[in-house]
């Protein structure tokens, strides 16, 4: 078939790798850069985490992030990215007078789902035989089956992959006006197509009325005095931060500047992407001076060798939602919209995917 993507997103390159295994012709329409670097999907620590975000979603998220940590192994190698997924699970801690929020946390999951019951509890010997840089917090939950995609070297990669397949058309910089089945409009042109997949995000309100954006803030920093090789998440009354490695440069080595990932690194250092924050607002200005003192003060606390860190980059972006927080599919005859993957990105983006195709274009495919 000859397919339109409107929104080259993470969704959006997640379609177009399973579209084309399937030996069909897309046309990847996108309002900003094929580099994707003003994606939500770029800017996302890309954790898959399906037990940590169960405390405040659905169990539907549970299952679909299940699903989704099958399928991204496959994803990434069509993207050329063959080390870009880790899973080594996941830290969650918290500081002595804060206590009482992880057992809070942890209680909350074993409510939701029976394979919580299998959570390791640490004791600080135990966490410093699995993190030693963390061994001076007195406790601990290890959640093994968890880990994280590298966002922004898929986001890269899969830029590089779509650019040179000879069946990808991209029209970066264009601004879809309007979608209907096997059609795309866009500036002063109607386009036709056998299929239209509309994976804009925010840029869909002219269809979802209910569609709000949720922003997120993160710092990027370079340390080499910090070796934490998990993601690990502390636990707050007011946020939750995050912290999840990166590998040195492409592939592990030691490279001031990677031509794929179009990232400069210090050799030497490890990066972090450092992030909690959540705020009901489709501001995508800096980020705040509030968001910043919270989220630094916060990571110092958790390592006291970030005190050195670098901030080599700080970004901003808004995730799409609906009121439920619960992904969207919606298919009908030629046209296939999937919106509202919230903060849950790269936990949900291969497993609503794939039951969109199969629901949709692929529903008589035997």
């Amino acid at each position: 078939m000859n397919i339109a993507i409107v929104g080259a997103g993470l969704v959006g390159r997640v379609l177009a790798l399973n579209l084309l295994k399937d030996g069909h012709t897309l046309t990847l329409f996108d309002k900003s850069s094929k580099e994707g670097t003003d994606a939500a999907g770029f800017t996302a620590a890309g954790m898959l985490a399906p037990f940590a975000e169960l405390e405040t979603a659905e169990s539907a998220i549970f299952e679909y992030g299940k699903r989704s940590m099958e399928l991204w192994p496959d994803i990434l190698k069509e993207a050329g990215v063959y080390d870009g997924c880790q899973l080594k699970g996941t830290i969650i801690t918290a500081h002595p007078q804060d206590i009482p929020e992880l057992e809070h946390f942890i209680t909350s999951l074993r409510r939701k789902v029976v394979e919580a019951e299998e959570i390791e509890m640490l004791g600080s010997q135990e966490l410093a035989e699995l993190e030693p840089e963390l061994g001076h917090h007195s406790k601990a939950f290890y959640l093994k089956d968890e880990g994280q995609v590298d966002a922004q070297r898929f986001m890269a990669f899969s830029t590089n992959i779509l650019t040179m397949n000879p069946n990808v058309i991209w029209m970066e910089y264009t601004k879809v006006d309007k979608i209907e089945p096997a059609k795309v409009y866009y500036g002063d042109k109607e386009q036709s197509f056998d299929w239209v997949f509309d994976s804009r995000g925010l840029g869909a309100k002219e269809h979802f009325d209910d569609l709000r954006g949720v922003r997120g803030e993160v710092f990027w920093l370079e340390s080499s005095e910090v070796n934490i090789t998990r993601p690990t998440r502390l636990l707050h009354p007011r946020y939750k931060i995050y912290i999840v490695p990166r590998e040195n440069g492409c592939e592990g080595m030691d490279l001031e500047y990677c031509k794929e990932c179009k990232i400069s690194q210090t050799p030497g250092s490890k990066r972090y992407v450092v992030g909690a924050t959540e705020i009901e607002s489709e501001d995508t200005s800096p980020m705040s001076v509030r968001s910043s003192l919270e989220l630094l003060s916060a990571v110092f606390s958790v390592h006291s060798g970030f005190g050195e860190a670098r901030i080599v980059n700080t970004e901003t972006n808004c995730r799409p939602a609906f009121k439920d927080n619960l992904p969207r599919i919606e298919n009908s005859e030629k046209l296939t919209r999937i919106n509202g993957l919230y903060r849950h990105g790269y936990l949900l983006a291969p497993a609503i995917v794939e039951k969109a195709l199969s629901e949709g274009i692929n529903k008589d495919k035997k």
